[in-house]
């Protein structure tokens, strides 16, 4: 008999473990007639609110329900990476709390599994409920990625995912502390079936990706699966030092022919401090390579559990 384990990460969803729980099983039928067992693993984010305690309920009721608490917050991608970890099953599946992953979709993707696939995963074709400037920048930071990276990064792409225990084994075995599960999935590769479903909005709660958070977020991806940002920085201090060498070569000429004028200082000045801003930023492009550089050498756990069980 297989082993599934479902991740779901958890950062102060305590109005969803329940109806999580009830919807996933409400739905895993097919599971048992396929011999499946299935295990839920509650990942337990540094949550502020009751989460912990709403799924030490359900653990005291089935003990198919287990948590990993950690003792802060630590982000998502600590804990799928936790996920991971202390999932036992051949198949594992991530999803998220808040239902808009939809568990319906599990019969489907276990169909593709059996047709040979090491992974099946999902990606929204809409983004209803969503404000359109959020939309439209995840649009063109999909957009970008594919350009700049070698990992593609399917626009719309969800981290609810199948997949079968060799493509688990080889996230684990990435154990960077700077993590972008996007990208990992696109680095690790296998032969995967994508499927689209249109968006589903959150049951209850808020969400907690404000428009920074996901900025800093995808800074996370460019870093983590481009240099193009530092070849930009290259090729714009070569571009300025010749632009410096050809103005140096007119400022000798202009004054062998017109004299020395003292005009022109407010172009000057603007010059000036237009290269210095983009000297700023091209040093501002190495420091945060240098800051994941930094993080990665400390050689930190991802995570740290306070509860377990």
């Amino acid at each position: 008999m297989k082993l599934l384990s479902v991740i779901v990460p958890c950062y102060n969803e305590e109005e969803n473990v329940r109806d999580f729980y009830d919807e996933l099983f409400r739905n895993t039928s097919f599971f048992q007639q396929k011999d499946i067992q299935v295990e839920l693993l509650y990942i337990d984010d540094g949550s502020k609110d009751r989460t912990a305690e709403e799924v030490a309920k359900l653990h005291a009721q089935d003990e198919r329900v287990h948590l990993v608490s950690f003792s802060r917050n630590f982000g998502k991608e600590a804990a799928i990476y936790a996920g991971l970890q202390k999932a036992k099953g051949e198949l594992v599946v991530l999803m998220d709390a808040d239902l808009q992953d939809p568990p319906s979709l599990l019969p489907e993707m276990y169909g593709y599994i059996e047709q040979g696939y090491d992974s099946v995963a999902t990606r929204r074709v809409t983004r209803k409920g969503e404000p359109p400037i959020r939309s439209f920048f995840a649009r063109m930071f999909y957009r970008l990625m594919n350009r700049i990276s070698k990992t593609e990064i399917v626009d719309g792409a969800r981290d609810y995912r199948l997949m079968t225990r060799k493509v688990v084994d080889a996230i684990l075995a990435m154990t960077e502390y700077n993590r972008f599960t996007k990208g990992i999935f696109g680095w690790v590769g296998y032969e995967t079936k994508w499927l689209e479903y249109e968006n589903v909005e959150r049951k209850k709660g808020e969400t907690k990706w404000s428009f920074w958070k996901l900025f800093l977020y995808s800074l996370e991806g460019i870093i983590a699966f481009s240099t193009v940002p530092l070849t930009i920085a290259a090729v714009m201090g070569a571009f300025f030092c010749a632009l410096a060498f050809v103005m140096i070569v007119v400022i000798i000429v202009r004054t062998l022919i017109f004299g020395d004028p003292t005009s022109g200082w407010p172009s000057l000045v603007c010059i000036i401090l237009f290269v210095g801003g983009v000297q700023l930023f091209c040093l501002g492009i190495v420091g945060q390579y240098l800051s994941k550089t930094y993080m990665e050498v400390k050689n930190r756990p991802i995570y740290l559990v306070r509860e377990d069980f």
